[in-house]
């Protein structure tokens, strides 16, 4: 079994109200162990990266944990391109 460490130094989320942070990096953190840890993307073949454009994300609106979980994909597309 790998081990996989993620450090996210920084989140630059706009137009996200503060009061729906946590929340939404409740979201991030779920989906991230769920995806990461089912993914078939083989990370360590990966460069290491300081930046990670997720684009844009979609999800009706919503800006908690749904919000959050979205990201999460995007980030792990992002990963295996």
């Amino acid at each position: 079994m790998t081990r996989i460490v993620l450090h996210i130094d920084r989140l630059l989320l706009r137009g996200i109200d503060r009061n729906d942070a946590a929340a939404v990096a409740a979201g991030v953190e779920a989906e991230l162990r769920r995806l990461l840890s089912t993914s078939v993307t083989d990370l360590s073949q990966q460069p290491d990266r300081r930046r990670i454009d997720a684009g844009r994300v979609d999800t009706g609106g919503d800006r908690g944990e749904r919000f959050g979980a979205g990201l999460a994909g995007a980030i792990v597309r992002s990963i295996g391109q």
